[in-house]
């Protein structure tokens, strides 16, 4: 539901934000108007639309008014939807004066920037308005995902997000001043590690990855591409490695990137590929050499494996924790998210969000 107008201090940052978005409209390209679209929905126009930010009805629908042409939708629209959404009826359009001028108010942004600017509207403004449009709608999918809201507590998140991440705590309470939701912690709802935007990670990781790997498949540019950065971060680890004779690349059947760059950096040792998918196994028969052992079997962690060097893939079934606290070999590559250093690491690309770790047993 939506409070009537209450003013508060913190309230001074959202407007000026919102003023601040406006001016790098003026100067940014496509992307950060994407972002730029998707961050001021989720955070002053949200804001707004529960607790007008002014003691006055003229200067908060003059406000209404701004930010409807700041983010190319008329607020009146926005918060009827929003609203329906926490009320959990379907929303219907209701036309009324005040959304009639919002609409006019974009519509001649858009025809002034078609007219006068055709080239920034074509290849800029509208691509970033549409990407910012999907990302919102992504950003309402990942807050419910499961069928009920979820909650991020990240401090990070809810620093630039203004408390964005307490999403079940604001349903359970829409009027909460969006200062007071901390308060509000500690009631029972779902709670995510990752904010709405990156919550695919733990939803479906492994699925995610596999359609990656099958597209890098695709595309010999691509490949080079990991390959490079693979081989640049395992490089850079191995000067930290003891005498190699024996290495087991786990999951590393679909497109064996560490066979192929072990197979040079360690021509001594011998390589063995161990996957629990047979097709997987059949895949990198066809990349790598004969020389590469294959084996159909699937890894468990916290097991031991009969090698000197083990590498552990991002992709892994089961817990990576366990492979941290009882490393299957002497000495352990673990593919991780860029943001999880263990052990002595090495960026493999920030692009890909991944580094490997390597662990001493």
């Amino acid at each position: 539901m939506a409070a009537t107008a209450t003013y508060r201090r913190g309230d001074v940052i959202l407007v000026s934000l919102a003023a601040l978005h406006g001016a790098v409209l003026l100067m940014l390209p496509a992307p950060l108007i994407a972002v730029g679209v998707w961050w001021n929905a989720n955070t002053v126009s949200h804001n707004f639309i529960h607790r007008p930010f002014f003691r006055t009805r003229a200067a908060n629908r003059l406000f209404s008014a701004g930010l409807s042409i700041l983010l190319g939708i008329p607020q009146t629209l926005w918060r009827d939807r929003h609203l329906a959404h926490h009320a959990g009826v379907e929303w219907r359009l209701r036309v009324s004066t005040r959304l009639a001028i919002e609409t006019a108010l974009v519509i001649l942004l858009w025809t002034i920037l078609a007219v006068f600017e055709p080239r920034f509207f074509l290849r800029a403004y509208l691509p970033g308005y549409l990407a910012g449009l999907a990302l919102c709608g992504m950003q309402g999918y990942w807050e419910h995902a499961g069928g009920q809201p979820v909650s991020h507590y990240g401090r990070i998140y809810n620093f630039l997000c203004f408390n964005d991440g307490y999403h079940a705590e604001h349903h359970r309470s829409p009027g909460i001043h969006w200062t007071d939701l901390p308060k509000r912690n500690g009631s029972r709802v779902a709670v995510s590690a990752w904010p709405a935007m990156l919550r695919w990670i733990e939803v479906a990781p492994r699925e995610l990855l596999e359609l990656l790997e099958r597209i890098v498949l695709r595309s010999a540019r691509l490949q080079r591409f990991v390959l490079r950065k693979h081989r640049r971060a395992i490089e850079a680890l191995l000067p930290a490695l003891p005498p190699i004779q024996r290495v087991t690349i786990v999951g590393g059947g679909l497109f064996p990137r560490t066979a192929l760059i072990l197979e040079e950096l360690l021509p001594a040792a011998q390589l063995t590929i161990m996957d629990s998918e047979a097709r997987n196994i059949e895949t990198a028969r066809g990349l790598v050499g004969p020389v590469i052992r294959c084996r159909n079997q699937r890894f468990l962690p916290g097991e031991g494996l009969d090698c000197d060097l083990a590498v552990v893939p991002l992709c892994l079934h089961g817990d990576r924790e366990a492979v941290y606290a009882h490393p299957p070999s002497s000495a352990v590559l673990v593919h991780d998210w860029i943001w999880r250093r263990r052990g002595i690491g090495a960026v493999v690309s920030v692009a890909l969000l991944k580094r490997i770790n390597l662990v001493r047993a």
